[in-house]
Parts: C-alpha cells; sequence; structure tokens
C-alpha cells in the first residue's frame, strides 16, 4: 500500500527539496503539500519551486495556512497522512523582533493544530523542524541536544523550543512518534533570499554595501539543503519506538537531533568564498571591488557569535553525517543564481528583507 506523506511548508526552502525528493526516488508515494505561499520573501522563487513539484502526478497541492485549524482538520480527515513533516513556519531571526505576531501565529498555533490533527488522525510518525537558534547564546561548543536550552535570544527561537516541549507533551500524552531536528544554516539554489549568502548577492549586484555582523568575528555552521533533505529522508522512515517503561506507562517515542555540518566557517572566510564564487559564475564581474562594499558592524539583536552542530547521535542512529564543503555548494547556488535571475527572468533591482544568519 502506498504512503502518504505531508508536508507542510513544501513551497518552502527545505520543504520543497524533500518533497522533490520523494517524489523522484518514491514514485508509489503520495505527497500532500500545503503553502500559504505569502510574501515574506520573493514570490516568484517559491512559485518556481510550486511549479516543479507540480510536474509529479502524486502530488496534491493546497494552498492556506497552518493556523487555520478547519483546514488541516480537513487535510488529515481526508487524505489520512501516514507520516507528516511540518517545515512551515515563519523563519527568521531578526524579522521575528519586528514582526511578532507572525511567529505565534504559524509556529505556536499552527503546529499546535498539527498537533492536535496527528492526535485525533493517528500517524506514524512526525517530524518536524526545530533550529540551531534554540542554544541561543550557549558557550559550550559544539552543540549537543543533552545541552540545556532555556535561554532564547530571539522570539524565534522561543517558538522552536516551544515546539520541543509540545511535542514531547503530545508524545507522552498519546503516544505520537515525533521526532525535532535542529537545522544549522541551511543554504543553497533557490533558497532563502533573507539569509546571509542571498542576501549578501542581491546586494553586491545591485552596488550596495554588505554589513557584515560582529565585525566579522561569527561563525556559522552552513548545511547544504542537500545534506537537510538526506537527513530528513533518513529520520522519516525510522519513528521513535513505542514502549511502555518500568511502571508499565508508554515512555514518550520523542526525540531530537542536529542536522549540520559540523565545521564552522568564519563569516569574513564565507564572503571571500562566496565573492569568488560569484565571479566564476558571471554573476559579477572579475573586477569587482569587494572591499569597497563590505562594513564591519556589531553585533545585532537576536544574533550569536557561533553555531556549531554535535551530529554524533545523528551519525550512530542513522549512519549519516552532512559533509557538502562550503565552496561546492555555494558554487551551485551561483549558478542557479545567474540562470534564475539574470537569464530566466527579466532581471530587476531586488528589494528583499534584511539578511539574516541563522
Amino acid at each position: 500500500m502506498c504512503k502518504v506523506i505531508f508536508i507542510t511548508g513544501s513551497s518552502g526552502f527545505i520543504g520543497s527539496n524533500l518533497a522533490k525528493r520523494i517524489l523522484t526516488t518514491e514514485p508509489d508515494t503520495k505527497v500532500i503539500g500545503l503553502d500559504n505561499m505569502n510574501d515574506y520573501y520573493d514570490v516568484r522563487i517559491k512559485e518556481a519551486r510550486l511549479a516543479e513539484l507540480q510536474k509529479f502526478e502524486n502530488y496534491t497541492f493546497i494552498k492556506g495556512n497552518l493556523a487555520d485549524k478547519a483546514l488541516i482538520n480537513s487535510i488529515f480527515e481526508q487524505y489520512h497522512p501516514d507520516i507528516v513533516v511540518n517545515l512551515g513556519a515563519q523563519a527568521g531571526v531578526r524579522y521575528s523582533i519586528t514582526n511578532p505576531d507572525a511567529y505565534i501565529e504559524s509556529n505556536m498555533i499552527g503546529f499546535y493544530n498539527i498537533l492536535e490533527a496527528c492526535r485525533h488522525y493517528p500517524v506514524e510518525h512526525l517530524v518536524y523542524a526545530s533550529s540551531s537558534s534554540v542554544y541561543g547564546s550557549n558557550k559550550k561548543v559544539p552543540y549537543s541536544t543533552d545541552d540545556k536550552v532555556d535561554n532564547p535570544v530571539s522570539l524565534y527561537a522561543a517558538t522552536k523550543k516551544s515546539n520541543e516541549l509540545m511535542a514531547h507533551a503530545y508524545s507522552k500524552l498519546y503516544n505520537i512518534p515525533s521526532t525535532g531536528l535542529r537545522f544549522f544554516t541551511v543554504y543553497g539554489p533557490a533558497g532563502r533570499p533573507d539569509m546571509a549568502y542571498f542576501g549578501f548577492t542581491n546586494k553586491l549586484v545591485n552596488g550596495e554595501t554588505i554589513k557584515i555582523f560582529n565585525y566579522g568575528n561569527c561563525k556559522r555552521d552552513f548545511t547544504y539543503v542537500d545534506d537537510i533533505v538526506e537527513g530528513v529522508v533518513r529520520v522519516m522512515a525510522k519513528a521513535p519506538e513505542k514502549k511502555n517503561g518500568e511502571d508499565g506507562l508508554p515512555i514518550p517515542p520523542y526525540a531530537v537531533y542536529n542536522i549540520g555540518n559540523s565545521n564552522p566557517e568564519n563569516l569574513l572566510d564565507f564572503v571571500q568564498i562566496l565573492s569568488e564564487e560569484l565571479v566564476r559564475a558571471g554573476v559579477l564581474p572579475a573586477d569587482y571591488d569587494f572591499e569597497a562594499h563590505k562594513e564591519l558592524v556589531p553585533m545585532q539583536p537576536g544574533d550569536v557569535p557561533v553555531t556549531f552542530a554535535d551530529t554524533e547521535p545523528l551519525e550512530r542512529d542513522f549512519g549519516f553525517k552532512p559533509h557538502t564543503p562550503l565552496r561546492e555548494g555555494l558554487r551551485k547556488f551561483a549558478e542557479w543564481y545567474k540562470e534564475f535571475y539574470m537569464e530566466s527572468v527579466s532581471y530587476t533591482h531586488l528589494t528583499l528583507p534584511t539578511n539574516s544568519l541563522v
């Protein structure tokens, strides 16, 4: 019998890549995608991702909001998904400071609706996106899932930690197998324009100055999107085991893993590699004056100086570790950018959200 997989945020960066991977490699699997197609960033990117997915007969797209409880219930009632992958959320650290309502609606109420639906329409496995931002300003690195994460430094981080707590409660109360995945700085072609590599590229193309926060003294565990997808696919197939404890009561079938490259890159080195790849791809001319377009500025509210994933549990339980080198990933991004913005659509100056690093 073919499986039904429900992916929220299916036109988003990770969601669309995951859906395409499943549709390509598992033709007997039916994928239901939900996305609100909002304009948080360039909708043309979301539309292009959706167009790719709609080429597959076993893909069904539903436009709507996670916060619409009736809609979520109707999807579970009609399609009875076997596996749910919740990737639909309002992303971005700095945006959560200026637009907090969006985070409560999508990340809190939306996730609650998913949990309630999984309770009333039982699923084999609920997999959901958490974030490296839950580690806040923890000093100990690499970040381990055994570390305390009780001091978020942004509302976005607080919503992601809340998701983990809510999932644990539902796993305990209703025996719902759930796995949270703490993603570390995901990047790649057709990514999110609010992320640093994309935002920097837009500014450089427009002749604007890029701001490098904390005077360049930042490190990020950049993780290529294909590695993220590989990790998600492996986790989906192996739900936490349902079992009872010594007291005869259910032990929550609950788990949390980091998915990161385990190789933090200095931000200035990252900018150097990005600039070289943008020139190589023909996005910028060979004589572009990068030094004239860089400004070192203080740390921004909600940011952290370093992210660094301990992925040993992921390797132990799933035999996988992200491995794509930063240059290889940025090369693929630069080549996609050239094709998408400079060749396949009429290129205009882009006004996009302030770049984020998390």
